[in-house]
């Protein structure tokens, strides 16, 4: 999730926790806390693969969160001396704090290394954005009112448990919006005789209301969008190609099988001008996917491997005024303009970085 939503969750859990014997000292840290483990995206990793795929990994691990807890309240002890009769209470502080993050992380679509390092399987639900103002905007709205003088501690501890009660519960509807999603397009496929390899839901920008749906097939891949009001009849599919037999002089490349692997089989392969471009198809929309990684060369020699590397792709925020529309009428379509099989949008899409 966003460092914002993070940061809130952090402070209204530490303030939960530990507010009411040391006031908003506990709000403070459990906000630091909160958004302590994004910090790894600062490590110097070898190349881009690896600071993709290794991002939310040691630092997410619950395990890891365990371990260095007892570390972390030593330390919190150490500055705040008379605190240190609460220490099982900064225990659960620290630990609560950090591992909110990463749990919270493995519910949107990119994955989190829950159970590092026994093993690196990115962990991921998919049932919220990376950003969603009905999800963060109570929380907000408790560590704001912490923070106000005049605000009485017992109205803020209510306040606060408040918040946390309704961005649970909102967690919990989107878990239901997501299996009554799943069942109309799983009987969509059904009724289309879609032959199905892999499927991914996921929700659309801002809302748990409207999905977007990624379901592989032989050679080519699906992207449609259904709201929770539209029937399996109105699930709006568009079939694209990848070809996948680029791969084929570099399948045994560690970048390709490692972005294989991290993407869980949701890529698209294409030939932009002479390179070999993987796409992550789990984030972004077609045409303007956000993760994608230059992996092999078109030579005279045929196809050889390159120094992977990420591509900047333009990002088409046109299409965001239509998400409410789509949401209430299902005619409201999402796909992007195309010419002879083209994105318009796309057009010297992909740029080397240099």
């Amino acid at each position: 999730m966003d460092s914002l939503t993070q940061i809130v969750l952090g402070g209204a859990v530490g303030y939960a926790v530990l507010g009411s014997k040391v006031g908003r000292k506990a709000a403070i840290y459990g906000a630091v806390l909160g958004t302590l483990p994004d910090l790894d995206v600062f490590l110097p990793y070898s190349g881009d693969v690896e600071a993709f795929t290794y991002h939310r990994g040691f630092s997410h691990s619950l395990l890891v969160h365990l371990l260095i807890s007892p570390l972390i309240v030593w330390l919190i002890t150490k500055c705040h001396q008379a605190t240190a009769i609460y220490k099982k209470h900064w225990f659960a502080l620290v630990f609560l704090c950090l591992s909110t993050h990463g749990i919270l992380d493995s519910f949107t679509v990119y994955g989190t290394q829950l159970l590092w390092p026994i093993t690196e399987y990115p962990f991921a639900v998919s049932n919220l954005f990376i950003i969603d103002p009905m999800y963060t905007l109570p929380l907000l709205f408790a560590f704001i009112a912490i923070f106000l003088p005049r605000v009485k501690l017992a109205n803020v501890l209510k306040i606060n448990h408040f918040a946390l009660a309704i961005s649970t519960l909102y967690i919990c509807w989107s878990l239901v919006a997501k299996l009554y999603i799943d069942d109309k397009v799983t009987t969509a496929l059904n009724d289309r005789q879609i032959k199905t390899h892999h499927y991914l839901s996921t929700p659309a920008p801002f809302s748990t209301l409207l999905w977007r749906v990624l379901v592989m097939s032989d050679g080519q891949y699906y992207e449609g969008y259904v709201s929770v009001f539209d029937s399996a009849s109105e699930v709006s599919l568009e079939a694209y190609q990848s070809s996948d037999s680029l791969l084929s002089t570099i399948k045994n490349e560690w970048d390709v099988q490692r972005l294989q692997w991290f993407t869980k089989g949701f890529y698209s392969v294409k030939q932009e001008e002479q390179y070999i471009v993987l796409s992550d198809l789990r984030m972004g929309v077609e045409c303007s996917y956000v993760f994608n990684f230059i992996v092999g060369e078109q030579t005279s020699m045929g196809i050889v491997k390159s120094h992977a590397e990420k591509v900047s792709a333009r990002p088409d925020f046109s299409m965001l005024g239509s998400v409410l529309q789509r949401i209430w009428d299902p005619s409201v379509s999402l796909s992007p303009l195309r010419e002879n099989g083209v994105c318009v949008n796309s057009k010297n899409l992909f740029s080397k970085k240099v």
